[in-house]
Protein backbone atom coordinates (compact mmCIF):
# COMPACT_ATOMS: atom_id res chain seq x y z
CA UNK A 1 0.00 0.00 0.00
CA UNK A 2 1.32 3.45 -0.54
CA UNK A 3 0.03 7.07 0.40
CA UNK A 4 1.41 10.38 0.83
CA UNK A 5 3.22 12.63 3.74
CA UNK A 6 0.41 15.69 3.84
CA UNK A 7 1.37 17.61 6.89
CA UNK A 8 4.32 17.92 8.75
CA UNK A 9 3.94 19.70 11.99
CA UNK A 10 6.61 20.64 15.08
CA UNK A 11 5.49 21.88 18.84
CA UNK A 12 8.49 23.61 19.49
CA UNK A 13 7.64 24.06 22.91
CA UNK A 14 5.18 21.90 24.57
CA UNK A 15 1.57 22.19 24.88
CA UNK A 16 2.11 25.29 22.46
CA UNK A 17 0.71 25.98 18.98
CA UNK A 18 2.06 23.90 15.87
CA UNK A 19 4.44 25.23 13.30
CA UNK A 20 3.86 23.98 9.94
CA UNK A 21 6.78 22.76 7.63
CA UNK A 22 7.06 22.22 4.14
CA UNK A 23 10.19 19.96 4.90
CA UNK A 24 11.72 18.67 8.07
CA UNK A 25 14.90 16.60 9.61
CA UNK A 26 14.26 13.97 11.40
CA UNK A 27 16.21 13.00 14.29
CA UNK A 28 16.39 10.27 16.44
CA UNK A 29 14.02 12.00 18.71
CA UNK A 30 11.64 13.31 16.36
CA UNK A 31 11.16 16.01 14.41
CA UNK A 32 14.06 18.41 14.83
CA UNK A 33 13.32 21.14 17.29
CA UNK A 34 10.21 19.65 18.55
CA UNK A 35 9.07 20.09 21.64
CA UNK A 36 12.99 21.40 22.54
CA UNK A 37 11.98 23.89 25.52
CA UNK A 38 9.08 23.17 28.14
CA UNK A 39 7.23 25.33 30.89
CA UNK A 40 7.75 24.59 34.31
CA UNK A 41 6.68 25.08 37.67
CA UNK A 42 9.44 26.45 40.69
CA UNK A 43 9.38 22.95 41.55
CA UNK A 44 9.90 21.48 38.14
CA UNK A 45 6.55 19.48 37.29
CA UNK A 46 5.74 20.52 33.13
CA UNK A 47 2.83 22.52 32.31
CA UNK A 48 0.20 21.13 29.71
CA UNK A 49 -3.22 22.50 28.01
CA UNK A 50 -4.49 19.21 30.38
CA UNK A 51 -4.60 22.04 33.17
CA UNK A 52 -3.87 25.56 31.13
CA UNK A 53 -6.13 25.57 28.14
CA UNK A 54 -4.54 28.77 27.28
CA UNK A 55 -1.82 27.29 26.09
CA UNK A 56 -3.51 26.50 22.87
CA UNK A 57 -2.67 29.82 22.24
CA UNK A 58 0.44 30.73 22.35
CA UNK A 59 2.19 30.49 18.80
CA UNK A 60 5.69 29.70 18.61
CA UNK A 61 8.21 29.54 15.74
CA UNK A 62 12.29 28.50 16.46
CA UNK A 63 14.93 28.41 13.63
CA UNK A 64 17.08 26.29 16.03
CA UNK A 65 18.96 29.89 17.68
CA UNK A 66 15.60 32.48 18.03
CA UNK A 67 12.12 31.17 19.73
CA UNK A 68 9.46 33.00 18.72
CA UNK A 69 6.33 33.19 20.89
CA UNK A 70 3.25 35.32 19.77
CA UNK A 71 0.02 35.27 21.79
CA UNK A 72 -3.17 37.35 21.90
CA UNK A 73 -3.23 41.24 23.09
CA UNK A 74 0.96 40.89 24.20
CA UNK A 75 4.16 41.83 22.49
CA UNK A 76 5.71 38.90 21.24
CA UNK A 77 9.02 37.03 22.85
CA UNK A 78 11.81 37.32 21.11
CA UNK A 79 14.67 34.85 22.69
CA UNK A 80 17.97 33.25 22.00
CA UNK A 81 17.83 29.93 22.84
CA UNK A 82 20.89 29.24 25.87
CA UNK A 83 22.07 26.04 26.22
CA UNK A 84 24.74 27.08 29.47
CA UNK A 85 22.14 28.39 31.73
CA UNK A 86 21.19 26.44 34.96
CA UNK A 87 20.21 22.54 34.62
CA UNK A 88 16.72 22.35 36.69
CA UNK A 89 15.62 18.40 37.14
CA UNK A 90 11.94 18.36 35.93
CA UNK A 91 8.99 16.15 35.68
CA UNK A 92 6.79 15.26 32.78
CA UNK A 93 4.38 12.52 32.25
CA UNK A 94 6.06 10.56 35.41
CA UNK A 95 9.57 10.51 33.94
CA UNK A 96 12.00 12.80 35.41
CA UNK A 97 14.52 14.68 32.87
CA UNK A 98 16.75 17.80 32.77
CA UNK A 99 16.26 21.22 31.05
CA UNK A 100 18.47 24.07 30.80
CA UNK A 101 16.56 26.93 32.73
CA UNK A 102 16.24 29.83 29.56
CA UNK A 103 16.78 33.46 32.38
CA UNK A 104 14.18 35.42 33.95
CA UNK A 105 13.04 37.49 30.79
CA UNK A 106 11.63 34.13 29.59
CA UNK A 107 9.89 33.28 32.91
CA UNK A 108 8.83 36.71 33.27
CA UNK A 109 6.80 36.77 29.71
CA UNK A 110 5.31 33.29 30.31
CA UNK A 111 4.65 33.83 33.86
CA UNK A 112 2.92 36.98 33.20
CA UNK A 113 0.74 35.22 29.93
CA UNK A 114 -0.44 32.44 32.44
CA UNK A 115 -0.75 34.38 35.49
CA UNK A 116 1.44 31.57 37.38
CA UNK A 117 4.96 31.45 38.02
CA UNK A 118 6.99 28.87 35.58
CA UNK A 119 10.13 28.79 34.09
CA UNK A 120 11.15 28.26 30.41
CA UNK A 121 13.59 24.86 29.78
CA UNK A 122 15.51 24.00 27.22
CA UNK A 123 15.95 19.70 27.09
CA UNK A 124 19.24 18.55 27.86
CA UNK A 125 20.80 14.78 28.76
CA UNK A 126 18.51 11.68 27.44
CA UNK A 127 15.16 10.23 27.91
CA UNK A 128 14.43 6.73 26.67
CA UNK A 129 11.03 6.28 25.39
CA UNK A 130 9.06 3.64 27.23
CA UNK A 131 8.76 0.69 24.24
CA UNK A 132 10.38 0.59 20.63
CA UNK A 133 14.14 1.62 22.20
CA UNK A 134 14.14 5.38 20.96
CA UNK A 135 14.26 8.36 22.58
CA UNK A 136 12.54 11.81 23.01
CA UNK A 137 12.65 15.22 24.22
CA UNK A 138 9.88 16.42 25.68
CA UNK A 139 7.10 14.78 24.12
CA UNK A 140 4.61 12.77 26.48
CA UNK A 141 6.51 9.68 25.41
CA UNK A 142 7.25 8.95 22.07
CA UNK A 143 9.06 11.34 19.34
CA UNK A 144 6.42 10.59 16.30
CA UNK A 145 2.61 10.46 16.43
CA UNK A 146 1.27 9.22 13.00
CA UNK A 147 -2.70 10.05 11.83
CA UNK A 148 -4.13 8.98 8.83
CA UNK A 149 -6.42 11.73 7.07
CA UNK A 150 -8.93 9.02 6.32
CA UNK A 151 -9.38 8.47 10.57
CA UNK A 152 -10.48 12.14 11.14
CA UNK A 153 -12.84 11.97 8.34
CA UNK A 154 -14.14 9.19 9.61
CA UNK A 155 -14.45 10.58 12.63
CA UNK A 156 -16.13 13.47 11.27
CA UNK A 157 -18.90 11.98 9.66
CA UNK A 158 -19.78 10.90 13.09
CA UNK A 159 -20.22 14.01 14.11
CA UNK A 160 -22.35 17.04 14.52
CA UNK A 161 -19.67 19.51 13.83
CA UNK A 162 -16.48 18.41 12.19
CA UNK A 163 -13.00 19.12 13.76
CA UNK A 164 -9.86 19.89 12.23
CA UNK A 165 -6.84 17.45 12.42
CA UNK A 166 -5.27 20.20 14.55
CA UNK A 167 -7.02 18.61 17.64
CA UNK A 168 -5.21 15.91 17.71
CA UNK A 169 -1.94 17.47 17.51
CA UNK A 170 0.33 14.90 14.97
CA UNK A 171 3.66 15.36 13.81
CA UNK A 172 2.69 13.53 10.72
CA UNK A 173 -0.40 13.49 8.26
CA UNK A 174 -0.63 10.54 5.55
CA UNK A 175 -3.20 10.39 3.04
CA UNK A 176 -3.89 7.09 1.74
CA UNK A 177 -3.35 4.48 4.19
CA UNK A 178 -7.42 4.34 4.66
CA UNK A 179 -9.29 4.94 8.34
CA UNK A 180 -7.56 3.89 10.95
CA UNK A 181 -4.91 2.22 8.39
CA UNK A 182 -2.17 3.30 10.59
CA UNK A 183 -3.07 0.77 13.28
CA UNK A 184 -2.18 -2.06 11.19
CA UNK A 185 0.96 -0.66 9.71
CA UNK A 186 4.10 -1.57 12.32
CA UNK A 187 6.74 -0.22 9.58
CA UNK A 188 7.11 2.74 7.28
CA UNK A 189 9.22 4.15 4.78
CA UNK A 190 8.33 7.94 4.19
CA UNK A 191 10.65 9.19 1.95
CA UNK A 192 13.91 8.65 2.41
CA UNK A 193 13.47 7.38 6.19
CA UNK A 194 11.58 4.74 7.84
CA UNK A 195 9.79 4.55 11.09
CA UNK A 196 8.29 2.30 13.52
CA UNK A 197 4.70 2.36 14.93
CA UNK A 198 5.20 1.10 18.11
CA UNK A 199 2.34 2.61 20.25
CA UNK A 200 -1.24 3.33 20.03
CA UNK A 201 -2.18 7.03 20.94
CA UNK A 202 -4.70 7.36 24.34
CA UNK A 203 -6.16 10.44 24.05
CA UNK A 204 -6.89 13.16 26.94
CA UNK A 205 -8.83 15.74 27.49
CA UNK A 206 -6.46 18.11 25.25
CA UNK A 207 -8.39 16.90 21.87
CA UNK A 208 -11.21 18.46 22.75
CA UNK A 209 -9.72 21.70 23.36
CA UNK A 210 -10.21 24.15 20.70
CA UNK A 211 -6.80 25.14 19.50
CA UNK A 212 -7.73 28.44 18.56
CA UNK A 213 -10.15 30.03 20.94
CA UNK A 214 -8.85 27.61 23.56
CA UNK A 215 -12.64 26.71 24.71
CA UNK A 216 -13.44 23.32 25.55
CA UNK A 217 -16.18 21.16 24.60
CA UNK A 218 -16.85 17.30 25.20
CA UNK A 219 -16.03 16.10 21.59
CA UNK A 220 -14.27 14.32 20.43
CA UNK A 221 -13.89 12.16 23.29
CA UNK A 222 -17.67 11.36 24.01
CA UNK A 223 -17.78 9.76 20.14
CA UNK A 224 -14.20 7.99 20.35
CA UNK A 225 -15.07 6.55 23.49
CA UNK A 226 -18.01 4.83 21.19
CA UNK A 227 -15.73 2.94 19.00
CA UNK A 228 -12.56 3.60 19.99
CA UNK A 229 -11.67 2.14 23.51
CA UNK A 230 -9.29 -0.09 23.32
CA UNK A 231 -6.74 -0.96 26.37
CA UNK A 232 -8.44 1.32 29.25
CA UNK A 233 -7.85 4.21 26.72
CA UNK A 234 -9.31 6.16 23.91
CA UNK A 235 -6.92 5.44 20.94
CA UNK A 236 -6.51 8.10 17.76
CA UNK A 237 -3.38 7.79 16.01
CA UNK A 238 0.30 5.87 16.15
CA UNK A 239 3.11 6.59 17.87
CA UNK A 240 6.27 6.40 16.33
CA UNK A 241 9.92 5.69 16.34
CA UNK A 242 12.63 6.47 13.70
CA UNK A 243 14.40 4.08 12.17
CA UNK A 244 16.71 5.47 9.33
CA UNK A 245 16.53 8.97 9.23
CA UNK A 246 16.83 11.91 6.59
CA UNK A 247 14.75 14.31 5.77
CA UNK A 248 10.51 14.73 5.23
CA UNK A 249 9.08 16.79 2.95
CA UNK A 250 5.93 17.33 1.98
CA UNK A 251 4.39 15.09 -0.77
CA UNK A 252 7.07 12.52 0.16
CA UNK A 253 5.42 8.19 -1.09
CA UNK A 254 4.47 6.31 2.35
CA UNK A 255 5.26 2.84 1.61
CA UNK A 256 3.95 0.08 4.12
CA UNK A 257 6.58 -2.05 4.94
CA UNK A 258 5.49 -4.37 7.49
CA UNK A 259 1.88 -4.60 8.95
CA UNK A 260 0.72 -6.18 11.68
Amino acid sequence: MTATLIELNIYPFKSGGRTSLDSAELLATGLRYDREFMLVTPEGRFLSQRDHAEMALLRPSYDGEILTVRAPDVPALVHKATSDGEVRDVTLARSECQGVDQGDEAAAWFSDLLDRDCRLVRFTGHRPTGRGGGEVMFADGYPLLLISAESLADLNGRLAEPLPMTRFRPSLVVEGLGAYGEDSARLLRIGETVIEAVKACSRCIITTTDQDTAERGREPLRTLATYRTRDRGIQFGQNCVPRSLGTLRLGDRVEVLEAH
